[in-house]
């Protein structure tokens, strides 16, 4: 069973930009699609971005997109999430996930079946 461990969370002010990173254990990293999904008080969980097994394609929400920028580094196990002009509707605990083997960008929560614990992004406007 893989183990998922996210970092990089913190309080930022609005405009500003974050890493997350979401170190994997285990094997099975190189072969899965990830993807990063997060959840504020009140609300579902959502899909963010996500990025396929070899790297070679990714997705992201509406909401996200020319302002997240997805990316792996599978020698290291290691997935990241680049969020700049970020907002204060942006602020959420963000998880990452890991997806199938050998599949796509996957935005569909139930395509996922290993999730971290999350770490808590927090935007001040």
């Amino acid at each position: 069973q893989v183990q998922l461990v996210e970092s990089g969370g913190g309080l930022v002010q609005a405009g500003g930009s974050l890493r997350l990173s979401c170190a994997a254990s285990g094997p099975t990293f190189s072969r899965s699609a990830m993807g990063w999904f997060r959840q504020a008080p009140g609300n579902e969980r959502e899909f963010v971005a996500a990025i396929s097994w070899r790297g070679g394609s990714t997705n992201y929400a509406d909401s996200m997109k020319g302002r997240v920028t997805i990316s792996r580094d599978n020698a290291k196990n290691t997935l990241y999430l680049q969020m700049n002009s970020l907002k204060s509707d942006d602020t959420a605990v963000y998880y990452c996930a890991r997806g199938g083997y050998y599949s796509g960008a996957y935005s569909a929560a139930g395509q996922y079946d290993s999730w971290g614990q999350g770490t808590q992004v927090t935007v001040s406007s």
